[in-house]
């Protein structure tokens, strides 16, 4: 690490142009490129992503995406002459939109013959217009799937219905295409979130220059990830959030992985060495500690692999690509901003301190220093009340509920909730989230068996109305449109989808070779819960092996890689705790301007465990590290933790702000999911930093003494040696036990100080 850093201060303008030229041409290349991102939540081998194939081959007509155009009048009904004219008049219009490929009117038939929709459900048809006659919806069809399909495209059906608004006509969008049109573009949340780093890290640092580096470093490295996303989404399935994603986790460890090295290079400017050297000895020393945290983040990202799920690979890849090269930059493109920054990352007072006094010592002072006293001479009291702290906010998670959240969980002024609720209010709440049983027949007996599945369907529990029979060209698919009683989201929808399943559809089918499969939002949110909550034991113990590996490894002991995987689920089931009350239950979502209580997104809880555990692990390793050094020196556990806690406790809790502050931020990007990470990720954090690290932890280890540090022999002569922070200026370890480790290694190995 040292003769990277000394080759990249040597050759600094060539590493600055050689970044500078990566972000340019990975971004003018995703320019012309454009993006390929999905949407498709389907997992192999489920009967929902079955039932899409099945509609693919059978039904290529039907590929594109549908949405709505809502309209209510509150003063008289839909039928109307001149809301007739006036909405026949729009629908025509949109009809012509570039990527329409067609419209179904309550008032005529998409090819303008006279519509069956128009009136009650009678098995003919599905009515457009409620019983009441004040509200009526239209069916945009598009030429192609949403993931194709330009927002622009989309924001002209927007614009050209909300035309034929009036004071006594409301006219509402909904759609997944529609959805597109209500994505932030002016990246709000990014440029609030490093907003308020740069303040923090000013307060901190007391100094321009030292502030404006680690932001510098974080946004060349995530835009260049950010752009490389983009390409990626041409060659894999990427999820259409993996880029905000991305984003999000990327400024936050980014701007923290260069505080760390900045912070170090500080000080060893004040204890008197040059810039280079300074520079040198923090990428040779915190650097190391820098490239083990980004490593075992990335190792939990990339424990998604293990799923076998297409969709999360590509986020997996992503997110570990955005990681990836925030570290690189943070130990090549920082030592070299760093040199031309010199002594300017030191404030002006700090400055003419080194320059009138000279170098001087500075030991641990303030409210670091006073908190890890106060630790030591309260840990049972303090980790106690760490304990409860976290098990109370654990509690909701117990009532984690995955399903679909959906444009009903969506801000209350946004133009697909109104749609949403027009809907559920004039056809019932289950018009939002049909079901699609599509069946494979072979022979007349199937063909019978189809012709009486309506009435069967009508007759059964939860279901509201069903639609005519739709057959392919070749007679050998069919179509049924199932309609629930209840809103696609609620668990009673997902109980009409089992009872279909296992009970209608089997007797249905009995004594024929009809095969009919169960789709829709609903089933297919359901099928890939199912297949996600069935790996997620083996996803945890994979992520929390590889990381207790890691710090065994590291820190040559059994005790802190077993007590940083019981702090990590800590973290994880408290931030899910947050996360449950807010978004499933919620408290305050619509004040935040979240939408309404909904489930959880089922791929939520894989994505956040691996994101959780990759950063609560970087604490444990810029925490630990210190306590280690000085165990090493002094044998001394009391010492070494107090020291450690002091030393680093008032850089993990500024960094901890900031990536907090930035998680947070991205509440602002309106979308449902980024906010969930954002709040999930910020409150794992503040946990972990201010409730875990620096108080738990510390306690746990002045109570356990020298078995923190404890290794049986037989293990520690066949563990590799790796060195997460080399000695001050850079020189390699040795490869051997420390004479003082070594002279207490045999009393630490039997009996606990």
């Amino acid at each position: 690490m040292a003769a990277v850093a000394r080759w990249c201060v040597r050759h600094r303008l060539l590493v600055v142009l050689l970044w500078l030229l990566a972000l340019g041409s990975t971004g003018t290349a995703a320019v012309v490129a454009g993006t390929s991102y999905s949407n498709d939540y389907e997992a192999p081998g489920t009967e929902s992503g079955h039932a899409v194939d099945l509609l693919k081959t059978g039904f290529p007509d039907r590929g594109g995406d549908s949405d709505t155009v809502v309209w209510h009048s509150e003063r008289g009904s839909v039928r109307a002459d001149d809301i007739e004219v006036r909405m026949g008049v729009t629908l025509g219009e949109i009809a012509k939109l570039p990527g329409v490929a067609g419209v179904m009117s309550p008032y005529t038939g998409g090819a303008g013959a006279p519509s069956q929709a128009s009136g009650p459900d009678d098995g003919e048809g599905v009515r457009q217009i409620s019983e009441d006659g004040r509200t009526a919806f239209a069916v945009v069809t598009f030429d192609k799937q949403v993931d194709d399909i330009p927002v622009a495209q989309a924001q002209a059906v927007v614009d050209t219905a909300k035309k034929a608004a009036t004071d006594d006509l409301q006219v509402e969008v909904g759609g997944s295409a529609v959805a597109l049109t209500e994505g932030t573009t002016a990246h709000t949340a990014e440029i609030v979130g490093v907003a308020i780093a740069a303040v923090v890290l000013f307060l901190a640092f007391g100094s321009l220059a030292a502030s404006l580096l680690p932001i510098a470093t974080a946004v060349v490295s995530v835009g260049t990830a950010y752009a490389g996303i983009a390409l990626l989404g041409h060659v894999m399935t990427v999820a259409d959030f993996a880029p905000m994603l991305g984003l999000l986790v990327g400024l936050g460890v980014g701007i923290d992985y260069a505080l760390f090295i900045v912070t170090r290079h500080r000080k060893g400017l004040k204890q008197g060495l040059t810039v280079t050297e300074a520079a040198t000895e923090a990428v040779a020393t915190t650097g190391r500690a820098v490239v083990f945290a980004g490593a075992t983040v990335c190792i939990a990202l990339l424990g998604m692999l293990v799923l076998r799920l297409s969709f999360l690979n590509g986020v997996a890849i992503a997110a570990s690509l955005t990681v990836a090269l925030t570290v690189a930059a943070a130990v090549t493109l920082l030592p070299a901003l760093l040199s031309y920054a010199g002594t300017r990352v030191l404030s002006r007072r700090e400055r003419v301190r080194l320059a009138e006094h000279g170098p001087r010592p500075e030991p641990p002072t303030g409210f670091a220093a006073r908190w890890s006293a106060f630790v030591e001479r309260h840990p049972r009291l303090l980790g106690v009340a760490a304990v409860v702290v976290m098990a109370v906010l654990a509690l909701p998670a117990f009532s984690l509920h995955l399903g679909t959240s959906d444009q009903g969980n969506n801000a209350a002024s946004t133009t697909t909730r109104q749609a949403y609720d027009r809907l559920a209010e004039g056809f019932g709440p289950g018009v939002n989230g049909p079901l699609t049983l599509v069946a494979e027949l072979d022979g007349a007996d199937d063909r019978l068996a189809m012709d009486q599945l309506p009435n069967t369907l009508r007759e059964s529990r939860g279901v509201a109305s069903v639609g005519p029979i739709v057959f392919s060209g070749s007679g050998d698919r069919a179509l049924l449109t199932v309609v629930p009683t209840s809103e696609p989201q609620s668990k009673a929808t997902s109980d009409l989808v089992d009872r279909l399943r296992t009970e209608v559809l089997p007797r249905a089918q009995d004594g024929t070779s009809l095969d009919v499969s169960v789709g829709g939002v609903t089933a297919s949110y359901d099928d890939f819960a199912d297949v996600v909550v069935g790996k997620l034991p083996l996803f945890v113990g994979v992520v929390v092996a590889l990381g207790c590996l890691l710090l065994l490894v590291a820190f040559r002991s059994v005790g802190i890689p077993l007590k940083a995987a019981v702090m990590n689920i800590a973290a994880v089931a408290s931030s899910f705790g947050i996360v449950v009350a807010i978004f499933q239950w919620g408290w305050g979502s619509e004040l935040l301007g979240l939408g309404s209580g909904g489930p959880i997104e089922p791929f939520l809880p894989v994505i956040m465990v691996s994101v959780l555990f990759g950063l609560s692990m970087d604490y444990q390793v810029f925490l630990v590290s210190r306590m280690y050094e000085e165990w090493l020196a002094t044998g001394d556990n009391k010492r070494a933790v107090r020291v450690g806690l002091a030393e680093t406790g008032r850089v993990i809790n500024s960094a901890a702000v900031i990536m907090i502050s930035v998680f947070l931020a991205f509440v602002l990007s309106g979308d449902r999911v980024i906010a969930m990470f954002g709040i999930g990720l910020a409150a794992a954090v503040a946990l972990d930093a201010f409730v875990l690290r620096t108080l738990l932890v510390p306690a746990l280890m002045h109570l356990l003494g020298g078995a923190n540090w404890w290794l049986p022999s037989w293990l520690e002569r066949r563990l590799p040696r790796i060195s997460i922070e080399a000695p001050a200026g850079g020189a390699p370890a040795s490869g051997k036990i420390p004479a003082r480790r070594e002279a207490h290694a045999e009393r630490v190995e039997h009996a606990p100080r």
